[in-house]
């Protein structure tokens, strides 16, 4: 895949108000974007993602380092870049709220050059596509939140821009409303071979999205990779155990010392159960091995699946070990 967003070692650093002391935002973040990809940005609150998001739209300048769009360096050619790149920041904060529906659509248009005229048939079309054509001459602080949303995307979209930066696009949305965003940028990816680099709190939609996500956190890149990868990577094989008849003393010091990660539980109410974490599929024997000592019954076993949420946490534990795979980039 073709390239169209270089981040080369970024570093950014702010001074505390009232004192000399700075922070050290963002230290020599580098990754990179692929043309028509959905890319994750993601990174706990503090951990530099928004000052990264922040000098990628220009609206910062970088200490050192530098963002290359579509082949032209974002500061050097600033005017150039802003037009390859569209932002739909956290809050709506790129609509007007005592302007119409259409009203905004036609503003921004004419922010980027456009005549109406120009833009009248794709106005149409986008208000039909993200079904607000029945809302077109409403005020905007009057439709749900959800809307307000879509028709910030819209005018993002509306621009023409190749990138599309979206921060925290599902948040505050109903379940609705968020999966109905979802299909919408899935269709501007594959439709409109636009590209989209996203934030977002909701590990789901991460998950659902991108194929590919990049995590900062305390200012560094922590890893570039496939989101297929790191599912595989952090999988744990966690079972849990529903047994017909309580284990005896030498079972519980036999699971205690084959199975650090473990938790027995045996109330009256219940039937007893084991939660374990297997490091290898063939530590499940040993288990069973166990429960065969005393000719324990299994009533029945359940095998968990890790999703994104807990990766990510995972990955932004301090000391994890986990190592970046920086060959990977598309």
């Amino acid at each position: 895949m073709e390239t169209i967003v270089e981040v080369n070692n970024l570093r950014k650093t702010f001074k505390k108000r009232r004192s000399k002391e700075t922070i050290q935002a963002v230290e020599n973040v580098s990754f990179t974007v692929q043309r028509g990809e959905i890319l994750g940005l993601l990174g706990t609150n503090g951990a530099g993602k928004t000052t990264t998001i922040k000098m990628i739209c220009g609206l910062l300048t970088p200490d050192s380092g530098t963002v290359i769009v579509n082949g032209l360096d974002n500061q050097a050619n600033r005017l150039e870049t802003l037009r390859e790149i569209s932002a739909v920041l956290e809050g709506n904060r790129n609509i007007y709220w005592r302007l119409t529906v259409r009203e905004n659509l036609e503003y921004f248009a004419g922010n980027r050059g456009f005549s109406r005229k120009e833009v009248a048939g794709r106005i149409d079309a986008l208000l039909k596509q993200f079904a607000l054509k029945e809302k077109e001459h409403e005020l905007v602080n009057r439709l749900s939140r959800g809307m307000q949303q879509k028709l910030a995307i819209a005018v993002a979209l509306l621009a023409d821009s190749e990138v599309i930066l979206l921060d925290e696009p599902t948040l505050g949305l109903d379940v609705e409303t968020g999966y109905e965003i979802r299909e919408l940028l899935k269709d501007i990816v594959k439709d409109q071979k636009r590209t989209i680099i996203m934030s977002s709190h909701d590990m789901s939609v991460i998950q659902d999205l991108c194929e590919r996500t990049v995590i900062i956190n305390n200012g560094q890149l922590v890893t570039d990779d496939r989101v297929e990868n790191l599912l595989q990577l952090f999988e744990v094989r966690s079972y849990t155990v529903t047994l017909g008849e309580p284990l005896n003393e030498e079972q519980i010091q036999g699971l205690t010392n084959k199975f650090p990660v473990h938790t027995y539980e045996q109330a009256d109410s219940r039937r007893p159960t084991i939660e374990v974490e297997l490091a290898k599929s063939e530590e499940i024997y040993e288990l069973f091995s166990l429960l065969k000592w005393n000719e324990t019954q299994i009533e029945a076993i359940d095998r968990s699946t890790i999703n994104f949420e807990q990766v990510f946490m995972e990955i932004v534990k301090e000391d994890n070990g986990y190592e970046v795979d920086s060959s990977v980039s598309g």
